[in-house]
């Protein structure tokens, strides 16, 4: 489990404080959400390996481009989402 931050995957229902349950054991299709570490960072983005991007789902963002070489690791599919309606 991982805990979402940012606002790039709110039209999938993704929102910043969001806890995302993930499977590592499931190979990520087209369509799929998934946690990626890029240059060791984690996200949460949809994976489209076709064209080679990282795709966001909020306009105020583009997608991101992945290049040959980048260091990129799908750490898991994201199953499900809990909403967490209360700040700290």
């Amino acid at each position: 489990m991982v805990r979402a931050n940012g606002d790039s995957m709110v039209n999938a229902g993704i929102n910043g404080g969001d806890l995302l349950v993930i499977d590592r054991s499931l190979t990520p299709k087209y369509g799929d959400v998934v946690v990626i570490a890029l240059g060791g960072l984690l996200t949460c983005k949809i994976l489209d390996r076709c064209r080679g991007r990282l795709m966001t789902v909020n306009d105020r963002y583009v997608h991101i481009p992945i290049w040959e070489g980048q260091e990129l690791v799908v750490e898991g599919v994201v199953k499900t989402s809990v909403r967490y309606h209360r700040g700290e």
